[in-house]
């Protein structure tokens, strides 16, 4: 990503986002710092129509970091049900009991106290201190990466992740701190529903007068485009189907030999047991498997 002058992509960006933004719960203000933390664990991965049921019925269940934390994890994984990649249930969890012992139950503000917590990256620290806190950060996600890959680096996808990124996202950022937050917001929403990876609407994209790659003619520049392994047949599929049972049983632990017994593959079964084990989804004794507690 390039430093070099470029034009103002800040303005059109909030004016654009103002009219045509969709509406999702964690954009509401009385959303709070939690509510936000929960929907950006859910959103890693998974898209924004599956979430939003299980983000609802998760804030309802546990309003509070204090509410999670005194329940079992297992409780949090049956209730992450199939968002898929239920270690994230895990980390929201030990996060919410670090929340509760830490910080009096509160979510943190600061980027460095969110990072210590379990589970949060770089990314998901800045978006709760912006979305959550309203402070000035820059924020990229995938999306945002393209908008400014394209716009500014006249790319047509952004290449691997890296500082840069932040710091091209830092430099479009106007100095008030509220509009800041729209301005990421906004990025992120361009990359979302205009500026696509594989069909943007350039046609109406608010940056189309001030797009490197536009004025270009959308050349493909080669980038690497990493294709989503097969889910079907998948250690993942495995795994799914295991943790599916074991949701099921409710409290109780369940004969090892009764674990999908007529899944096709018995070692990768097994391999999909024991990988749960050790990332700590689930606990094996006396021949029988069953959620942590």
């Amino acid at each position: 990503m390039t430093t070099a002058a470029r034009p103002d992509l800040a303005t059109p960006l909030v004016a654009w986002y103002r009219e045509n933004a969709r509406d999702l719960p964690w954009r509401h203000p009385e959303f709070g710092a939690w509510g936000v933390l929960v929907s950006e664990f859910m959103l890693q991965q998974t898209p924004v129509n599956r979430v939003i049921p299980h983000l609802e019925a998760w804030l309802q269940r546990w309003p509070a970091p204090t509410d999670l934390a005194a329940a079992a994890p297992a409780d949090a994984v049956r209730q992450w049900a199939n968002l898929g990649y239920p270690r994230r249930a895990l980390w929201l969890h030990r996060a919410a009991v670090e929340i509760r012992d830490r910080h009096d139950g509160v979510v943190p503000r600061d980027v460095d106290a969110l990072l210590a917590l379990t589970g949060i990256g770089d990314y998901t620290a800045r978006a709760v201190a912006v979305f959550a806190y309203g402070d000035r950060h820059p924020v990229v996600d995938t999306n945002t990466r393209r908008v400014l890959a394209r716009a500014i680096d006249g790319r047509s996808q952004p290449g691997p992740p890296s500082r840069r990124d932040l710091e091209a996202m830092a430099a479009i950022l106007p100095a008030d701190v509220a509009t800041s937050a729209v301005v990421n917001a906004a990025a992120m929403e361009l990359g979302a529903i205009v500026c696509t990876a594989r069909s943007p609407r350039c046609e109406i994209c608010p940056l189309r007068d001030r797009c490197a790659w536009l004025a270009a003619g959308r050349p493909d520049t080669g980038d690497d485009r990493r294709k989503q392994a097969r889910y079907e047949g998948s250690d993942r599929q495995a795994r799914g189907a295991v943790l599916k049972t074991l949701r099921d049983a409710a409290a109780h632990a369940v004969p090892l030999a009764e674990v999908v017994p007529d899944w096709p593959d018995a070692l990768q079964r097994d391999r999909a047991i024991d990988s749960l084990i050790t990332d700590g989804l689930a606990e094996a004794s006396d021949e029988m498997l069953r959620l942590p507690r």
